[in-house]
C-alpha cells in the first residue's frame, strides 16, 4: 500500500445517531448480550469504534457480527467492514493495525480486495473488503445504515436487508444456512417498528 495523493473525506450526511440505553443499543434493541464465538463483542468493538473515530475511518460493519447488534441470534469469529479503497483510506488502516497491535494480512478469498486486520494477542481479526457480493456500493450501504453507540463512540451498522442481500448473492453454505434466521429478525424488527409508529 503506497502512500498517495490525500482523499478528500466524504461530505454525505452521516445516518442518524440513536442513544443507546444500557452500554450498547440500536434502533431500541439492547445488545449487551451479544456475545460473538466467545469474543466481549461490547469491549472489542468499542476498541475499534474508538480507533475508527479516531481516525476519521468511514466503514459500515457488516455480515453476522451487525445482524448479531440487531438481534439475530447468530455468531462469527470475525469482524467484517465495507469500505472504500481509496489511497487515504489505505493510510488509515494501517494507522488502525497499528493502534490496535495488529497485523494487516492478504488472504486469498472470492471477495476483491480483502485486508485483513490480525492481533495475534487474542486472535481477534476484523475484515475489510472494498467490494461485498450484492451489494453495489458503499454510499447506498451507508446510507441505509444505523448508528449504534458503544461506550460513547459511534460505529455504522449496515440495515438487516443489506446483510441478507450480500448473503444470498454470495451463496456460501455458511452463509445459506443463517438466511432463515436473519429473515425472521428482520421481519421482528419490521412488526416492532410498525407497532411503534401506530402509538
Amino acid at each position: 500500500m503506497r502512500d498517495e495523493a490525500r482523499h478528500s473525506r466524504t461530505s454525505a450526511k452521516p445516518p442518524r445517531m440513536t442513544k443507546p440505553d444500557d452500554s450498547m443499543t440500536m434502533v431500541g434493541i439492547p445488545c449487551e448480550a451479544a456475545i460473538l464465538a466467545g469474543v466481549n463483542a461490547k469491549s472489542f468493538l468499542a476498541e475499534v469504534a474508538r480507533t475508527l473515530r479516531r481516525l476519521h475511518f468511514d466503514v459500515v460493519l457488516i455480515g453476522n457480527a451487525a445482524a448479531a447488534l440487531q438481534g439475530a441470534p447468530v455468531t462469527t469469529v470475525d469482524f467484517d467492514f465495507l469500505f472504500r479503497k481509496t489511497p487515504a483510506n489505505l493510510r488509515k488502516l494501517k494507522d488502525l493495525a497499528r493502534s490496535l497491535g495488529a497485523t494487516i494480512l492478504r488472504p486469498y478469498y472470492p471477495a476483491s480486495d480483502l485486508y485483513r486486520v490480525v492481533r495475534e494477542d487474542d486472535g481477534l481479526q476484523l475484515d475489510f473488503m472494498a467490494t461485498i457480493h450484492g451489494l453495489r456500493s458503499f454510499a447506498g450501504v451507508r446510507a441505509r445504515a444505523a448508528t449504534i453507540e458503544i461506550e460513547g463512540a459511534p460505529i455504522l451498522v449496515a440495515s438487516l436487508a443489506d446483510i441478507i442481500k450480500s448473503k444470498k448473492a454470495a451463496r456460501r453454505p455458511r452463509d445459506l444456512a443463517v438466511l432463515d434466521v436473519l429473515e425472521k429478525t428482520r421481519e421482528e424488527a419490521d412488526r416492532a417498528k410498525g407497532k411503534a409508529g401506530r402509538r
